[in-house]
Order: structure tokens, then C-alpha cells, then sequence
């Protein structure tokens, strides 16, 4: 069977498209490679396809769909978002063997989680 290979993208409305992809560039490096800026490529590691009941609570008010993103050392990362001003719920958590969970919203208020693998499950995250 023919599988597919990763996200090839992501992609989604905004009010201020311009605004809200310069808010992905500065703050968590996610250049869109528009307008000859380099195009995202993140680190081989595993990705979580996982659709959730229509009931949950897990997203934004309203919103369909939230980005999980990984990163190497969240303790830094929300450092860095926090002192650019962007507000990042005090909440972490962690799930043995998965990783420790962050999460903020992005201008738009779309909520982002964030996740540093646990290295000892995930050595190629």
C-alpha cells in the first residue's frame, strides 16, 4: 500500500493572512517561503494524525483544527514566546514515554500545543 510521506503543508483561512504568517515567522520560526523567505523544514521525528469527537474541548472556541508542534527544549521555547510578550497558558503537562505539553493561541486564536519529546521513546523526534 502506498502511504504518504509527511504534511506537506498546512493550510488555513485568517483574517490578516500577512500578519498572522509574519507572527509564525518571528515567533516560533515557521517560515512559509513566500516572498523568497526559505521554506519550513522541520526535524524527521513522528507526526500524530488523530481525529478528535466534534464534542471536545481540547481546541479553540469555534475552531476545527489546532497545530501541534515539536520542539527541542520547551522550557526555552516558552521563554523566548514570553518575553516577546505572547501569552502561554501556565498549564504543562507531561505523559510519560510521549513528552512534556504547552500550549498558547496564535493572533488569530487558533491554539498551538506545543511538545518536547520524551527522548528515550522518540530518538528520532
Amino acid at each position: 500500500m502506498e502511504r504518504v510521506e509527511g504534511i506537506g503543508g498546512v493550510f488555513f483561512t485568517a483574517r490578516d493572512p500577512e500578519a498572522l504568517r509574519r507572527w509564525y515567522a518571528e515567533r516560533l520560526g515557521v517560515e512559509d517561503g513566500l516572498d523568497g523567505a526559505p521554506v519550513w523544514s522541520p526535524g524527521a521525528g513522528p507526526t500524530v494524525f488523530a481525529p478528535f469527537p466534534e464534542s471536545t474541548e481540547k481546541f479553540a472556541t469555534g475552531k476545527q483544527w489546532m497545530l501541534n508542534f515539536r520542539v527541542r527544549d520547551l522550557d526555552a521555547m516558552l521563554a523566548q514566546l514570553r518575553a516577546a510578550g505572547v501569552a502561554v497558558e501556565d498549564e504543562l503537562q507531561h505523559q510519560q514515554g510521549v513528552g512534556r505539553f504547552a500550549w498558547l493561541s496564535d493572533p488569530e486564536g487558533n491554539r498551538i500545543e506545543l511538545r518536547e519529546p520524551d527522548r528515550t521513546t522518540f530518538a528520532n523526534s
